[in-house]
C-alpha cells in the first residue's frame, strides 16, 4: 500500500522541481501554525484579484477530441489603406485593407492561460489578444488520448495550438508568444505546419523556454542529486499519478512546508510581493497530480532546435530571467543564436515565473515585438501598444 504522507511530501516537492510553476507565500514559515498559515493565504487571496481578467469564450476540438478553452479579447482598430506585404493580406479584386495583428499566448506547464494576466491586462485594448489552456490544464478538458493511457507529446500540443489558431483566428496575421512549456508548443507547432508559419505567422515570442537537452537540467542541484532525481521522478510522478485522490488531500495538507521550496524554482529575487506569489501557488494548486505525472516525460524527449530555422527572419524576442534554475537562460540564449532576427532579454535577478516577476519588463519587450510585426506586415498598430514599447529600459 502505498504511505499517503509520505507520497504526498515527495510528489509536492517533485510537483514543484519539475514544473517549476509555483510561488511561495513570503510569510511562510514552519513554525508557524497551519490555521495562522491559512488565515494569511486566504487574506493573500482576497489583497489581489490576479487571474480573473475574462474575455470572449471559445472551444476548439482537438484531433483526439479533447475541448480545448480559448479567451479572446477584441480591440477596434480603424484599418489605415497601406499596402499589404504578406499574402493573406490579399483578397479579392483591388487592395484590401490590411487585418489587425492578433496575438495568441501560450501558457507553461502546471499553469493555465492565467499565469498571463499581468500582459493581459498591459495589451488590453491595445492589440487582439487570444489566451487558451493547454489540454488537462484549467479550463480545457482532460486530454481524450491521455484517459486512454497514451502519452503526452509536445509534438501534440503543437497540434493542439493549430486547432485553436482555426478557431480562434481564422484569417489575418498572428503572432505566437510561449512561456515554457508553452513556448515548446510554439516550436513543435512550426516544425509541423512549415506553410502557416510562411503565410500567417508575423512574429514569435520565446519566455524562459528551451528548444532542448532538458534532461542535462540540473535544477541548482548538485550533478550527483540532479542525476539522482532525475532517475527516481518519472516512477514517483507515475506512483502518485496513480493515487490521485489520496495524493491530493495530502498534498493540500502538507503545501505548507514546501514554501521556501515553490519559491525557489519560481522567483529569482526574495522580496516578490506575496501577493503575486500567492497568484502563482494558486495556479499549481489547480494542477491535479495525475496531470503533473502526464506531461513530465514529454519534457525530456523534447528536441526542437532544428525546428527553430522555419521561424529565422520573423521579428522575435527571446527573453528570460538570469536566475531561472528550471530553463536556464543559456537556454534562451541557445535561441536567440539561432534566431539572429530576434531581440534577446535576459532580465537580472529574474527566475522561470519573469513574466509574474518583472512584468514590466516582458510587457514592454512583448509590445516591442508586436509592434514590429504589424509594421512588417502594414497592419494597423494602436499608439498604445506604441507607447507600452517605451515604458521600460531593459
Amino acid at each position: 500500500m502505498v504511505d499517503v504522507k509520505r507520497a504526498g511530501l515527495v510528489g509536492a516537492a517533485i510537483g514543484v522541481v519539475a514544473a517549476g510553476a509555483a510561488a511561495g507565500v513570503a510569510i511562510e514559515r514552519v513554525t508557524v501554525g497551519r490555521g495562522v498559515r491559512r488565515k494569511a493565504r486566504l487574506a493573500l487571496d482576497a489583497a489581489g484579484s490576479y487571474g480573473g481578467l475574462r474575455g470572449t469564450p471559445g472551444t476548439a476540438v482537438a484531433e483526439d477530441g479533447t475541448e480545448l478553452y480559448f479567451e479572446i479579447d477584441e480591440v477596434e482598430v480603424p484599418a489605415e489603406p497601406q499596402r499589404p506585404k504578406r499574402g493573406w493580406l490579399r483578397g479579392g479584386r483591388g487592395r484590401q485593407a490590411p487585418l489587425p495583428v492578433t496575438v495568441v499566448f501560450s501558457h507553461g506547464y502546471c499553469l493555465s492561460q492565467d499565469a498571463w494576466h499581468f500582459q493581459r491586462a498591459a495589451l488590453r485594448g491595445a492589440v487582439r489578444t487570444v489566451f487558451w489552456d493547454q489540454r488537462s490544464h484549467g479550463r480545457s478538458e482532460h486530454g481524450h488520448d491521455q484517459a486512454d493511457g497514451k502519452p503526452v507529446s509536445i509534438d501534440q500540443l503543437g497540434r493542439d495550438l493549430k486547432a485553436v489558431l482555426d478557431a480562434a483566428v481564422p484569417e489575418g496575421p498572428v503572432v505566437l508568444v510561449g512561456h515554457s512549456m508553452g513556448g515548446m508548443t510554439v516550436m513543435a507547432f512550426a516544425d509541423q505546419f512549415h506553410a502557416y508559419v510562411a503565410e500567417r505567422v508575423a512574429g514569435v515570442a520565446f519566455v524562459s523556454t528551451s528548444a532542448g537537452k532538458l534532461a542535462a537540467v540540473t535544477f541548482g542541484l548538485p550533478a550527483a542529486g540532479a542525476r539522482a532525481f532525475r532517475a527516481v521522478a518519472p516512477g514517483v510522478l507515475r506512483m502518485l499519478g496513480s493515487q490521485v485522490d489520496l495524493v491530493e488531500r495530502t498534498r493540500r495538507a502538507t503545501a505548507d512546508l514546501f514554501a521556501g521550496i515553490i519559491k525557489r524554482y519560481s522567483f529569482g529575487a526574495d522580496d516578490v510581493d506575496p501577493v503575486v506569489a500567492r497568484f502563482a501557488e494558486r495556479l499549481i494548486e489547480a494542477t491535479p497530480i495525475d496531470v503533473v505525472a502526464e506531461f513530465y516525460p514529454a519534457f525530456t524527449e523534447h528536441e526542437k532546435a532544428d525546428a527553430l530555422a522555419v521561424l529565422e527572419g520573423l521579428p522575435g524576442l527571446v527573453l528570460a530571467g538570469d536566475k531561472d534554475l528550471l530553463t536556464p537562460s543559456a537556454h534562451s540564449t541557445e535561441i536567440a543564436e539561432r534566431l539572429p532576427e530576434a531581440e534577446l532579454v535576459l532580465v537580472p535577478g529574474a527566475g522561470h515565473l519573469v513574466l509574474m516577476e518583472r512584468p514590466e519588463v516582458v510587457n514592454a519587450a512583448l509590445a516591442r515585438v508586436i509592434a514590429e510585426a504589424a509594421d512588417t506586415v502594414s497592419a494597423p498598430v494602436p499608439s498604445r501598444l506604441r507607447e507600452l514599447t517605451g515604458t521600460v529600459d531593459a
